[in-house]
């Protein structure tokens, strides 16, 4: 059902423990030299490497690359325009200045290099190229539209030099379009490769990083992998997606005909997380994963957890689960950050922004009863990555042209809970010629003169500033304060430390604001933005500010920044999840001097500490979700909610058949925190069920143990059904990209 890989041993109806051992050696111009995982003290920039700036003309049309598929003027965003890794490094002194402390560019890595036709209606064929990054055909050498290897470490670390992190965009779960919808999904690409290995089997590169031809026959890179030719069950093959909205569809079919990864093939998981790692050891700081929403999380959660453990400690992970608003994937999407520990673009917050800055169907109040669900919601609402536009959306400035909402949706961002993202060019603000995602892809280079004056750029500043400045931004909780259809004043709080916003995104509409309870001190507070959006004053008398007015467009944003003396408080924790043994960088203040650290009341080594960062390592003889506390002077901090695994992850593939009644779903429980410790309210996912009665599910579980487990049903109420019977028990894998699956197992009635 699941491509031929999975239907074999289903047929089969046997528990097969298969894995296949990493190879160890691999030859790489490593370096573990990084900044650190993105915090929410950070503002990230996207940038679409090709359409940023052109810093290297001699890369523009690569050895063998058709150069009739580069453009280069901005004209045709369907081929490439030349911006590369040297331009990005022509361009740090514009976004230091800006107050940007990380980047977010293209996947680096080799694309399909060849033309995608695509056959329209009327007879014309659209000519396209794989300029974006999201058609992977070599992990392990670079695009060479960007640059070289040597180009890409350059970058890095002049990025890094200049105190901005890089974050790397990673596709896992495709390569490129392996049948061509528009031409009867004719056979098109979607080929892998790899490149030369020596006589142990470990890549090889020459001083600068570049492949080679080891063995003398003209070659650089191998295939390795063909969905056309599939003989090894590389890739799924079920189709595309079409209108199929279960999770299944979305899991295992495929996105727009590109080529799906099998995630329950060994090969496939060994080959990724040798990538993933190899990008690692050249000393990123973070990774975006493409299309998370379309992976299965099991592999996302051992997948994430390999590269943590990789030499270097944690890293960022944030990925693109896609959904609308409102969604029936809601759940699934603010919950997956827990199940997989990577954490999610914040979709929810871009649709109500678009809607509520951008065509304003949605109110001031619908932005701020967002704000606080989300809050709850999001166990770690602060490490979603927000925005207001990015490659894959409309351009903000298309749905909103007045400067007046739309520089307060840019407030919004940088002052609202989570980390911000600014998409290339919302600070020149860059429009498009439609509504389309490709039309917002615009060459930056040609459409302006990367101003530093412009209203929108020194708004961004000045709030980076703050939010690495008044952890009330960065860590607090939200209150909205008052709210109606178009103004809102909301509230950000860090123990003593506030930052109070008051918008009114109307542009000539005037409204009046009744005096509100700020628990701040007597005092005036000053704009922040010091009237860039004509904001004033705030005046403050026992704890309630004076009533104002908020002129049309009016933004205003008030800070109370007390030192907050020498006992700990916990801001933030990467990464949320991990084994025993793993490192754990804590944020917050307070914390230098002599600490003690707990995870779950065992204590846990300071490897280091200074007052606003503390390094750990996961301690052993615990597991599952615990508290991590820090004490000092007989003072203990506020508690972070952290998942200790089992130990090193891998998977499952759990399969029964059994009917069930409407509204009915099975689940897995068992006796490690994997799978809820015997708790029904903490099993696993609803199991998959694309033809009834057959249910299955991939879980990531520990590896080399016997876990005791059992299957239950739940009904559209919540009432648990147990099977009867002993405890069932499964050997899992001995290596990390190992993979057992279960004969087709029934209900135990």
């Amino acid at each position: 059902m699941k491509g031929r890989f999975l239907k074999v041993f289903l047929i089969l109806g046997l528990l097969i423990s298969i894995f296949l051992p990493v190879s160890s050696g691999t030859t790489v111009n490593a370096t573990l030299d990084r900044l650190g995982p993105i915090t929410p003290k950070d503002t990230i920039y996207q940038i679409v490497t090709d359409r940023f700036y052109d810093g290297d003309i001699s890369n523009n049309i690569p050895q063998g690359f058709d150069p009739t598929l580069f453009d280069g003027s901005g004209s045709d965003l369907k081929l490439y325009q030349g911006g590369d890794f040297q331009g990005i490094v022509d361009k740090i002194p514009y976004l230091k200045e800006m107050g940007i402390t990380a980047v977010w560019i293209s996947a680096p890595y080799s694309n399909r290099d060849t033309e995608i036709l695509d056959y329209q209606p009327d007879g014309s064929v659209d000519r396209w190229t794989s300029f974006h990054g999201y058609h992977a055909s070599n992990y392990f050498t670079t695009n060479k539209h960007f640059g070289t290897m040597n180009d890409f470490l350059n970058m890095k670390d002049a990025l890094q030099d200049n105190g901005i992190k890089v974050v790397i965009d990673f596709v896992a779960n495709h390569t490129s379009r392996w049948q061509n919808p528009t031409a009867n999904f004719s056979p098109e690409d979607g080929k892998l490769y790899e490149p030369s290995k020596d006589q142990f089997g470990n890549y090889v590169f020459d001083s600068n990083g570049e492949p080679v031809d080891l063995n003398g026959d003209g070659k650089k890179e191998y295939l390795v992998a063909d969905p056309n030719n599939d003989i090894n069950d590389w890739f799924y093959k079920i189709g595309d997606r079409g209108s199929d909205d279960s999770r299944y569809g979305f899991r295992y079919k495929d996105l727009g005909s590109l080529a799906s990864f099998n995630h329950e093939n060994p090969d496939v998981i060994e080959h990724l997380y040798k990538a993933a790692a190899f990008w690692k050891a050249k000393g990123i700081d973070g990774i975006r994963h493409d299309a998370t929403l379309h992976m299965n999380p099991a592999f996302v959660k051992g997948f994430k957890q390999y590269i943590d453990s990789a030499p270097g400690g944690p890293i960022t992970h944030f990925g693109e689960f896609f959904i609308g608003r409102p969604d029936p994937k809601y759940a699934e999407y603010a919950s997956f950050p827990d199940r997989t520990g990577v954490n999610n673009l914040d979709f929810e917050f871009f649709r109500t922004s678009a809607n509520a800055f951008g065509n304003f169907s949605e109110s001031m109040s619908n932005f701020g009863e967002m704000l606080l669900k989300t809050s709850s919601d999001y166990t770690y609402e602060n490490q979603a990555i927000t925005f207001l536009d990015n490659h894959d959306v409309t351009r903000f400035r298309y749905i909103q042209q007045n400067d007046k909402p739309y520089h307060a949706g840019i407030v919004a961002l940088m002052t609202s809970r989570g980390t911000p993202n600014i998409y290339y060019g919302t600070e020149q603000y860059l429009t498009s010629s439609d509504a389309s995602d490709i039309a917002g892809r615009v060459f930056m280079q040609r459409e302006t003169e990367f101003d530093q004056s412009t209203t929108a750029y020194r708004v961004i500043k000045l709030l980076s500033d703050l939010r690495k400045s008044n952890e009330a931004v960065a860590y607090g909780l939200t209150e909205v304060l008052h709210s109606d259809l178009h103004s809102i004043v909301y509230k950000r709080t860090f123990f003593d430390k506030s930052v109070i916003v008051a918008i009114n995104r109307h542009p000539d509409q005037s409204f009046n604001i009744p005096s509100l309870f700020t628990n701040l001190p007597n005092g005036t507070y000053s704009d922040v933005l010091g009237g860039l959006l004509n904001g004033k004053d705030l005046n403050v008398n026992n704890g309630y500010s004076n009533t104002f007015t908020l002129s049309g467009g009016e933004v205003a944003v008030w800070s109370y920044n007390p030192n907050l003396g020498d006992s700990p408080k916990i801001g933030d924790v990467v990464s949320t999840s991990g084994k025993a043994g793993d490192k754990v960088y804590i944020y917050g203040t307070g914390l230098s001097g002599d600490v003690s650290v707990s995870f779950g009341g065992v204590n846990a080594p300071v490897i280091m500490n200074s007052d606003d960062l503390l390094t750990t390592i996961v301690p052993s003889g615990i597991t599952g979700e615990v508290d991590i506390t820090i004490r000092k002077n007989n003072q203990t901090s506020n508690a972070f909610t952290y998942t200790i695994l089992s130990g090193d992850q891998a998977q499952i593939v759990f399969n029964i058949n059994e009917n069930t009644n409407y509204g009915e779903t099975i689940h897995i429980v068992g006796n490690v925190p994997e799978l809820g410790s015997w708790d029904p309210d903490k099993s696993t996912e609803a199991l998959l069920n694309p033809e009834h009665p057959y249910w299955f599910l991939p879980v990531s579980l520990p590896i080399n143990r016997t876990i005791e487990y059992k299957f239950i049903k739940k009904n559209a109420q919540g009432v648990v059904t147990w099977e009867s019977g002993n405890n069932r028990m499964i050997n899992t894998p001995t290596e990390t990209n190992g993979v057992s699956f279960t004969p087709v197992l029934y209900w135990r009635h």
